[in-house]
């Protein structure tokens, strides 16, 4: 399994009002979008049976009727306030013309996930995501992950793919390790368990070259070694893909909310940072910009509001931030239990990374997201 990813925008106004109703429903359904380069798209949907152990009752008690009455004045003198900011707030119109952050579908990546069988493999603990299958080809995996910058490797046919039928589509693609490493960790490993830096960056060069020869408009260090970012941008440059943007994973905590659909937990504390530090995020993001980084990207994304908004204020590179598996595992399943409303909840949390200073959110959420903020929004449920 490995992934990459694509932003596609959709050309219609910057939205500003998102509350919409929830779209959850009882039955499995499809429905057909049209957002644009994709034209129609079709996307099919689940709902998972809940266990009933799972749930608990609920007593709605009896109304008891009142009969009103006339609200009386509790005091008689207005307080004397020279500003009343509710003023601003007291009517739909108003609320929307004063609205300081907006959205669209061009702050969106969409991730996709790609395994080397034929059919799409639904990951249990993401509802209504699947890994997509391809028809040809195999990851084959090795101590030093050579199948990552085999050129007709599944990463770099899908993205030929993708740009051959959609050449208008900006692609991402991850330069990371250990999809393609027997291991499952994000470098080469010596005997004793160390993790060697240079020596699994001399093979993320080959890889990054390699998916630029593809077709990737952007290739995305994800992985926190030391000198990457750097090591890439020259390899590049070298090979004549000048125009490849590289977006670099700059603050990667070693977070509890990465790798639901994995089937091994790793401890990745020697590489990715710690979730309690911000001065170290800071000093990563800054020797990523010096090495030639375009994009500085923040994962995870709601429980790093600070540091996302840390960085916008110290670079003029543009911010990403990637609301990772657990995050959206969390909403996706408050939303079944119907403990919150799901669609509202996504909206919310989009927007508030958007006011933390993201310019990209790579999220699931994409495609729902932009089908709501184009205008197309259907009933739709989810597994």
């Amino acid at each position: 399994m490995t992934s990459s990813f694509f932003r596609s925008p959709c050309k219609i106004p910057t939205m500003k009002r998102f509350e919409q109703k929830s779209y959850l429903g009882l039955k499995a359904a499809s429905y057909n979008v049209r957002i644009d380069p994709f034209r129609r798209t079709k996307v099919s949907c689940q709902l998972q049976r809940i266990d009933s152990s799972m749930t608990w009752p609920v007593i709605a008690h009896e109304e008891v009727l009142v009969k009103s009455k006339p609200a009386e004045p509790v005091i008689h003198q207005p307080l004397d306030l020279s500003r009343r900011a509710r003023r601003n707030r007291k009517s739909p119109t108003q609320r929307a013309a004063f609205q300081e952050t907006n959205i669209s579908p061009d702050n969106f990546i969409y991730p996709v996930f790609i395994h080397q069988g034929e059919v799409d493999i639904p990951i249990k603990t993401m509802p209504g995501r699947y890994m997509l299958g391809w028809r040809h080809g195999l990851i084959e995996e090795s101590p030093i992950g050579e199948e990552a910058f085999n050129d007709n490797g599944l990463v770099q046919r899908t993205v030929g793919l993708l740009k051959d039928r959609f050449p208008d589509l900006v692609v991402y693609t991850d330069v990371n390790f250990d999809e393609y490493s027997s291991s499952g960790h994000g470098g080469i490993i010596r005997e004793d368990g160390v993790i060697l830096n240079d020596e699994t960056i001399h093979q993320l060069r080959k890889q990054a070259v390699s998916q630029a020869r593809a077709g990737a408009d952007v290739v995305c260090t994800s992985e926190m070694l030391d000198g990457r970012v750097g090591a890439v941008r020259a390899a590049l440059d070298a090979k004549g893909f000048h125009h490849v943007s590289i977006m670099s994973y700059s603050v990667k905590y070693t977070s509890a909310l990465y790798g639901r659909f994995r089937k091994v937990q790793l401890d990745k504390k020697t590489y990715q940072i710690n979730p309690a530090n911000s001065r170290e995020a800071l000093m990563e993001a800054r020797e990523d910009e010096a090495e030639g980084a375009d994009i500085l990207m923040v994962k995870p994304a709601l429980p790093s509001l600070d540091i996302i908004r840390l960085l916008k204020d110290q670079t003029l590179l543009p911010i990403g931030a990637c609301q990772v598996s657990g995050e959206y595992s969390m909403i996706k399943a408050a939303g079944l239990l119907k403990m919150i409303d799901e669609e509202k909840v996504m909206m919310e949390s989009l927007i508030c990374l958007r006011r933390a200073g993201a310019d990209l959110i790579l999220t699931y959420f994409a495609l729902q997201a932009a089908t709501i903020l184009c205008g197309q929004n259907r009933k739709i449920s989810f597994n």
